[in-house]
């Protein structure tokens, strides 16, 4: 069978060259698009300020969502970070904190990126926001690595997928947690064939994940797997980097998921037909939502906590 894409084809001219992979990268993308490299820059430097905005918005106030469903996730996470300065959850925390304020953002209707969907639109920020904190990387160092992700993302989409309603929250959540984990490579000064391992690691670790939003929206349980793609995308990105690799090569890996997606039944493919949202709570959820609207089913929170 015939991939356009692979990563083990770029990776292999990269480290041939020696050259960048951000570099490798921007120039094959300029040559597909007609775009030169400096508005190929441009275009990632713009979306990297919406992140910038939406961590901020997420981690600085309990905003509820639209529906009353959820809010304040990510900011009561990092509210407890700042409580507990030797937590030892350290950059893990943080990086879960700051993807899941970038989902709050989105639930209350705020401006997000897709990375690369919006229910997945906390991870990357999340992971590399933090990772430019903790390291002292400058605003270059993470545009270079968007564009790293951007390319993994791109793999994923046309030997995969990244719809939930495809194949799954393992296509939103681990794909996402594919590219931060690849990007977080690149950031460290990791060679590009670790950056691969890494996005073989982050995918591998949710292989299966169902997409079973309750009610429907991207809230529950969203929110929250944003928070845990981050450390998994962290974890993945330090075990490519302490020079563990996969036994299955990463692009397998990323065609495994789109045939476990094929056959994922419907039911669990944002359906809202399976999973947590078909539990009885979640099903009362959907019924207060459809019939009574958020204000009461801020009533039926209180009383059900």
């Amino acid at each position: 069978m015939f991939y356009r894409l692979q990563l083990d084809d770029i990776v292999k001219e990269a480290e041939k060259q020696k050259c960048s992979l951000s570099d490798l990268i921007k120039e094959r993308e300029s040559l597909e698009t007609g775009m030169t490299i400096e508005e190929i820059t441009k275009t990632m430097e713009e979306m990297y300020q919406v992140m910038w905005e939406d961590y901020h918005s997420g981690v600085e106030s309990d905003n509820r969502s639209i529906s009353g469903l959820t809010g304040g996730e990510g900011w009561r996470l990092m509210n407890y970070v700042k409580e507990n300065a030797n937590h030892p959850g350290g950059i893990y925390i943080k990086a879960a904190a700051r993807a899941m304020g970038v989902s709050n953002t989105n639930a209350s209707m705020g401006r997000i990126v897709a990375t690369p969907t919006a229910g997945s639109c906390g991870i990357i920020p999340g992971v590399l926001i933090t990772l430019a904190e903790e390291y002292g990387k400058n605003k270059d160092d993470v545009v270079d690595s968007l564009i790293v992700a951007a390319y993994i993302g791109k793999v994923i989409a046309e030997n995969a997928s990244i719809s939930g309603a495809e194949g799954g929250c393992q296509a939103e959540c681990g794909s996402a947690a594919a590219m931060a984990a690849g990007a977080g490579v690149h950031m460290r000064g990791g060679r590009p064939k670790q950056v691969a391992q890494a996005a073989a690691f982050a995918l591998k670790a949710v292989m299966g994940l169902i997409c079973d939003p309750v009610a429907g929206l991207v809230e529950s349980p969203c929110i929250k797997r944003n928070g845990f793609g981050a450390v998994q995308a962290l974890l993945a990105m330090d075990m490519a980097l302490a020079g563990i690799e996969s036994i299955i090569p990463p692009d397998e890996v990323i065609i495994a998921m789109g045939e476990v997606g094929r056959t994922m039944p419907v039911t669990l493919k944002e359906t809202s037909e399976g999973g947590i949202a078909s539990t009885p709570t979640g099903k009362r959820i959907a019924e207060y939502l459809e019939n009574a609207g958020s204000n009461c089913l801020q009533q039926f929170l209180i009383r059900n906590q």
